[in-house]
């Protein structure tokens, strides 16, 4: 990991992601007791934030399953090309992708039954957020799993 990387922290007085009133505890609560999660965009550039976020959340117990077109392994996993590849059922999709590509993301984690939709930060699509929640899925948008993780923890993290 670089030295120079450093958790994001919302901006004073912008909300760390969007949720709906009052289910912030219990939405991370339910996703953070899933198992299995995909990281699209899961890169095998050590610096990329979606590889070292995957790896924490390997070295945490999680199944993580590495989506990613353009390679065949990640972390020492097999890299699959789409969500529709991956050849058993996904509990979370983690997504690492511009908020402008996001949508076919969320339409495939709807089709492949996911039970979650993370958009890690700086990432939205509220169009296909309210696409995701109509199909139950829970979501989280603009928000990283990792500083979410360790602040289960490290309540003053």
């Amino acid at each position: 990991m670089s030295s120079k990387w450093r958790p994001a922290v919302p901006e004073p007085g912008r909300p760390a992601c969007r949720l709906p009133s009052g289910g912030e505890r219990s939405i991370f609560e339910r996703v953070f007791a899933m198992s299995t999660i995909a990281v699209v965009g899961c890169s095998p550039n050590p610096e990329r934030p979606s590889h070292y976020v995957a790896a924490f959340l390997q070295q945490h117990g999680y199944t993580v399953v590495p989506v990613n077109p353009g390679h065949k392994e990640v972390l020492g996993l097999a890299c699959y090309p789409s969500l529709r590849r991956v050849p058993f059922p996904l509990d979370v999709v983690d997504v690492f992708r511009r908020s402008s590509l996001v949508l076919p993301v969320i339409e495939e984690a709807i089709r492949v039954k996911a039970k979650a939709l993370w958009l890690q930060d700086g990432i939205s699509h509220p169009e296909g957020e309210e696409l995701a929640r109509q199909a139950g899925l829970l979501v989280v948008s603009d928000d990283c799993m990792m500083r979410r993780l360790i602040s289960r923890y490290q309540p003053w993290a």
